[in-house]
């Protein structure tokens, strides 16, 4: 039973009421420029909720990332605090090879103990090589132990151009990156562990009576831009990972192989310029929203809620908002026993003629069996009901 909703309807008033506020003329937004140029080795532009691709090039290549590596870190360290496993008050012991770690560091010492709270802050903030491999020794009992974590949770996450031989992204074999993966590695940090986000927008970290700045230029340049993590090595050259959020709608974009500093931090402002200008994310429904209540046959209730089990948002080219429609496509019969959570059908959002999104149709609530006479009538009824319909 295919099912679509107008404009009008009540699932969408708010939000054509939202996109008529907010959007530019139709005419007018429906011209969207091409993409700029950018002098990077390889790009990308992700929209942070929906994971849309809005703009990339080589995005897939695998190149050395530098200390974007330290981003996995960081990452793999949030999840050990989040799940209870450390304490940001934990003091953790400084090994000869921490202390020797060469590159940036944070200036810990050989055989102090330091607070996890702080090398987290001398990761993101200072790009701490002696940090890094700090953490990963008293997460995982040593940085190669640790580099397999990094590469199980790279698996998890769907990052199928990434290998990791070391926690601090210092030049090794067979120690790779793509901008898409480090794409999602960002939007990953940002959506589950948005308690400890913070910390990529610090400019500062003082630590040993050393102030250092963070390396992300953007931090001064750019009030919407609050993370996420500088890199660079000859071989990698200047790279950066960069977030912002704009009227609700967050980027991510990441450069990788600039020329300089300034090069990484301009081509990065290029593209959050275009794609918060012609770009945006309709947020459309809510997890466990009510989208139709549909007819229950041999059940105690005779009428079931049905929804979406997450939100569900699209970026799309603006002005083209009005143009959206909802097909809601629901099981013909739905019988009793029914478990929450249990699929009835799917709801597509279409953009001229094409899917732009799509999810499955769940029971908001589970309905038990009706009794014995209540089943009979209800298969008696439905007898005549199929053969009407």
């Amino acid at each position: 039973m295919i099912r679509k909703f107008a404009f009008r309807s009540l699932i969408f008033r708010l939000f054509l009421l939202s996109i008529c506020l907010s959007s530019l003329p139709v005419q007018a937004a429906k011209i969207t420029p091409a993409p700029p140029q950018v002098a990077a080795r390889a790009y990308i532009v992700m929209d942070a909720d929906t994971g849309k691709v809005i703009m990339a090039s080589r995005e897939d290549e695998r190149f050395p990332p530098a200390s974007l590596t330290k981003m996995m870190t960081s990452y793999i360290l949030e999840g050990e605090l989040t799940k209870g496993n450390i304490s940001k008050s934990d003091m953790v012991p400084v090994s000869v090879k921490a202390w020797r770690a060469p590159g940036s560091r944070m200036f810990i010492q050989e055989g102090t103990q330091v607070l996890l709270s702080d090398l987290l802050k001398g990761i993101i903030i200072q790009s701490g090589n002696d940090a890094s491999v700090a953490v990963a020794e008293y997460i995982a009992g040593s940085e190669a132990a640790f580099a397999d974590m990094m590469n199980q949770h790279a698996a998890l996450l769907g990052m199928k151009n990434s290998h990791f031989m070391n926690a601090t992204g210092l030049p090794a074999e067979d120690h790779y990156s793509s901008a898409y993966d480090l794409a999602l590695l960002a939007q990953a940090i940002i959506q589950k562990y948005p308690e400890q986000y913070g910390v990529y927008s610090e400019k500062y970290f003082t630590y040993n009576k050393i102030r250092q700045p963070n390396r992300n230029k953007l931090l001064w340049r750019d009030d919407s831009v609050d993370g996420l993590k500088t890199g660079h090595t000859d071989a990698a050259g200047y790279c950066l990972v960069a977030s912002a959020k704009r009227d609700g709608m967050r980027l991510i974009t990441v450069v990788m192989g600039t020329s300089s500093e300034e090069a990484r931090a301009q081509e990065s402002q290029k593209l959050l310029a275009y794609a918060f200008r012609y770009f945006r994310t309709h947020k459309l429904y809510d997890a466990g929203q009510v989208l139709e209540t549909a007819k229950v046959w041999a059940g105690q209730q005779n009428q079931l809620k049905v929804g979406l089990e997450d939100a569900m948002a699209i970026t799309i080219p603006r002005g083209e908002g009005e143009q959206l429609q909802a097909v809601l496509d629901l099981d013909k019969v739905i019988k009793a026993p029914i478990e929450k959570g249990q699929s009835f059908g799917s709801l597509k959002v279409m953009l001229e003629d094409k899917v732009v999104a799509e999810a499955p149709v769940i029971a908001l609530e589970s309905i038990a069996e009706a009794g014995l006479l209540q089943r009979i009538w209800d298969a008696i009824a439905l007898f005549f009901y199929n053969l009407i319909n």
